[in-house]
């Protein structure tokens, strides 16, 4: 089953590492799409709805796009992963914010395989899963804070610290070869992980301080969350 998913081949360090076959991509895509249905269901059924909620699947749809485009937006690209972007993890946090921590996370472990389908190449399945479902999907945990005041804020910032644990300890567990002479494989994990996820959220936090930025995004949120 591992070789019909996946072939082995060489990336552009000449290390060994796997890559996604078609049939792997159209099982992984399979996947994204059978979250963000238990998301919606969840969500549904959290709030006593009977009916499938196309709006949500739409603001959730949106969410994604928006983070997947600006996560193309970089102001700055690690050589080993990572890169500071135009807010791309502040909009799958939007998703928890609006529908709650159930939803949030589905939809945000959907999103970390959609980043995966994008570049399908990793160096073993346990890091595959620490990466981008667990990873990103740490994001949705900004659910948890939605009907809490300043839940936009804080949950912005629980998820961030959540897909940093998750970043660390995939440096420390598979990167740690990387460390530079001198350096502890902990410490050079956190400071590259924090360098690139801590400095995004500096900025996002400062444009969120802005009076008028919170309150379109309260506006928003009414619209996603209305029957």
């Amino acid at each position: 089953m591992f070789d019909f998913l996946s072939k082995a081949t060489k990336n552009s360090w000449d290390e060994d590492v796997f890559q996604l076959t078609p049939a792997g991509v159209i099982t992984v895509v399979a996947v994204i799409v059978i979250l963000l249905g238990i998301a919606v269901i969840m969500h549904n059924k959290d709030s006593k709805k009977t009916i499938f909620s196309a709006k949500q699947l739409v603001f959730s749809a949106v969410a994604m796009a928006l983070a997947l485009v600006t996560s193309y937006i970089k102001f700055f690209n690690f050589p080993l992963g990572g890169s500071i972007t135009l807010f791309s993890m502040f909009f799958v946090t939007l998703v928890g914010y609006w529908y709650g921590p159930k939803a949030g996370i589905m939809t945000a472990m959907s999103y970390g395989l959609l980043q995966f389908v994008l570049d399908p190449v990793f160096y073993y399945p346990a890091q595959l899963l620490i990466d981008y479902p667990l990873a990103f999907g740490a994001l949705g945990v900004s659910g948890f804070f939605c009907k809490k005041k300043n839940g936009l804020l804080l949950g912005y910032i629980a998820g961030v610290c959540g897909r940093f644990v998750f970043a660390f300890l995939s440096g420390v567990i598979f990167f740690g070869y990387y460390a530079p002479e001198g350096w502890g494989v902990m410490a050079y994990s956190a400071v590259y992980n924090g360098t690139y996820i801590f400095v995004e959220a500096a900025i996002t936090i400062v444009l969120l301080a802005v009076p008028a930025v919170r309150h379109g995004l309260a506006q928003v949120k009414r619209m996603a969350i209305e029957n």
